[in-house]
């Protein structure tokens, strides 16, 4: 168990057969220029779950709603962790997790760390908050490996954490949660599925020191300006010189959607993980509305399905909405 256990409130652990459900929201991943160390937690969409604390050592993952979710927990976002959990427990529990999926996988909004994340925070609500924030981090990155063959943080922590996050170092473990801002997230889903484990493989592995050093200024800029509420320095400061160039073509009117989305008003936004969600940035909510107009306008035109969110920045992370 992490040291920093004060970090949740400890409770009574829950009797065996007890169920809890979670809302576990999407995440922006990166934010531009942030690759692999920056998310943000928004209100909209949500994967619901129900996890139920189990007599005996194993792991069953239930698909509610027809999906089809791997059922062998070892392949699966939200068992790989809760293996992990229940093998640094005591005595013989395990979990069943029945998993509504709201958040299509390889839409870019953190569907696989929503999976992994609402897996750990529900089951230690069963467990009586027996590990720490920093714990459920370490245990839900399993799933991000199921997913993208990387452990990573950047959708996991701000899941867990809410609101944005830096992940300094994932050897160790160091996490910096950000003040956030009041702004208006704007998204944009064309129905095309980008994998994650795909995207990673076409960067480049190396970069030109030239484009490092503009890249760590704009991470640095935009890290002060959520630390200062800067929404000038947020916007300059939202750009990518090392990932996107990549990423972008696999996106259609990926250029046209950001350029436009600015011109209405928007303070900057990009791809959001992997893609091929797009998002935006905005001070207000007729804004952020304005913005989703003119994603609809260019998908519409290239004839290309897509769901749009205008949301806000998610605070708390995965919730608890029934004991």
């Amino acid at each position: 168990m992490n040291e920093q256990q004060n970090e949740i409130p400890a409770q009574s652990p829950k009797d065996r057969g007890s169920i809890v459900k979670v809302l576990a929201p999407a995440t922006v991943a990166n934010l531009v220029c942030g690759f692999d160390v920056l998310g943000m937690c928004l209100h909209e969409p949500n994967d619901l779950m129900e996890i139920k604390l189990l007599d005996e050592k194993k792991i069953i993952i239930i698909s509610a709603d027809g999906y089809p979710l791997p059922l062998d927990p070892a392949q699966n976002t939200a068992g790989a962790p809760l293996v992990e959990m229940i093998n640094e427990m005591p005595g013989n529990i395990g979990f069943e997790v029945t998993i509504h999926k709201k958040i299509k996988p390889g839409s870019g909004i953190g569907s696989s760390a929503a999976s992994a994340a609402g897996a750990v925070v529900g089951a230690n609500h069963l467990l009586g908050n027996f590990f720490s924030k920093q714990d459920l981090v370490r245990f839900a990155m399993f799933g991000e490996k199921v997913a993208s063959g990387v452990k990573h943080a950047d959708n996991i922590a701000p899941c867990i954490y809410g609101g944005i996050t830096l992940i300094r170092s994932i050897h160790p473990l160091d996490i910096v949660p950000i003040p956030a801002p009041e702004l208006f997230v704007t998204i944009v889903h064309p129905q095309i599925e980008v994998r994650t484990s795909d995207a990673r493989q076409i960067l480049r592995k190396e970069v030109l020191l030239k484009d490092a050093i503009k890249q760590w200024g704009n991470i640095a800029g935009l890290v002060a300006g959520f630390i200062q509420n800067d929404l000038a320095l947020i916007g300059r400061s939202l750009e990518d010189v090392i990932i996107e160039p990549v990423r972008s073509i696999l996106i259609p009117g990926f250029d046209e959607v950001k350029l436009m989305c600015k011109q209405a008003g928007a303070l900057g936004g990009g791809i959001s993980g992997s893609g091929p969600s797009i998002f935006m940035l905005s001070k207000d909510e007729p804004t952020a509305i304005a913005v989703e107009n003119v994603m609809k306008e260019i998908y519409n035109r290239i004839g290309l399905d897509y769901h749009t969110y205008v949301t806000t920045i998610n605070q708390t992370g995965v919730t608890i909405i029934d004991n």
